[in-house]
């Protein structure tokens, strides 16, 4: 898994001599957000933030996709917060794809990297700071955690790709694998975030549907992605945002990797309202 690569977005503005075209959609099942909508006049300023503006590319919608949100994350050299989230109820995870933080949490100070990945628990105290030269860029996805009664809430994380070896799932040969970040068979946690690779002429050759809701940002390489009835091609710095019991399956034509970072939501009852 050398020569790993994490896209981040550039920002900027098209230029005037553009044609007005893209893959950019938003059905009743799922969204497209291709990497060229992230431009500098969608962005926005958070409270309690420095020096920090954010790409906002999923967030609870009745009748959409209700557990999560998302956001992109631009950091300037001195910038963070020392109280960057104000709801008690909200969980965090973090993967950096550029640049290098620190992340306060219980006393500890953490570095992260490109390829870093944190779990903060609802409602602890946690500061982030940009301590580098450079800019740097983060996924920050908050979900309201889910407490079950007789169940400790999970521990925070601090973690790095690199220190993760790949699952292949079965009969793939390897050309289909998934970086793990949370421990699947620890039931404390109620989401997961992983990375999903796929080999050039990788598949994944079903429709998948499935209760669990997705935010998928792509990270390198390019493929062809199937969403309900449509077939979508897909590039790094693509974000595509699924509902509950979208149809979605994948081929990854080449001629490199293709890599997407994948948020779900697991491990708990279904609500009823």
């Amino acid at each position: 898994m050398a020569n790993r690569s994490y896209y981040s977005p550039p920002g900027g503005l098209p230029p005037q001599t553009d044609l007005l075209s893209g893959k950019a959609v938003f059905t009743t099942a799922y969204a497209v957000i291709p990497r060229g909508v992230m431009t500098d006049i969608v962005t926005s300023y958070l409270p309690h933030w420095s020096k920090t503006r954010a790409w906002i590319i999923a967030r609870p919608m009745t009748g959409f996709s209700e557990t999560f949100s998302q956001y992109i994350m631009e950091v300037a050299p001195g910038g963070g917060s020392t109280k960057p989230e104000g709801e008690p109820r909200a969980e965090t995870a973090i993967f950096v794809v550029s640049g290098t933080l620190a992340i306060g949490h219980e006393g500890r100070v953490h570095q992260l990297r490109a390829g870093s990945f944190a779990y903060l628990p609802a409602g602890s105290a946690w500061t982030l700071q940009n301590d580098g030269a450079e800019l740097a860029t983060f996924h920050w996805i908050r979900k309201a955690f889910q407490p079950v009664e007789g169940l400790e809430a999970p521990p925070a994380i601090f973690t790095h790709e690199d220190q993760h070896e790949p699952g292949a799932m079965p009969g793939t040969d390897g050309k289909w694998a998934t970086t793990r970040f949370i421990d699947p068979a620890d039931i404390r946690y109620d989401m997961h975030v992983t990375i999903v690779t796929f080999e050039p002429g990788a598949v994944i050759p079903f429709m998948e549907t499935h209760v669990m809701e997705h935010g998928l940002y792509v990270l390198e390489g390019r493929a062809v992605y199937r969403l309900n009835q449509d077939w979508v091609e897909v590039e790094a710095g693509d974000f595509m945002w699924l509902r509950a019991f979208c149809p979605q399956a994948c081929y990854a034509g080449g001629p490199g990797r293709f890599r997407y970072l994948l948020y779900k939501d697991v491990n708990r009852h279904a609500p009823l309202f």
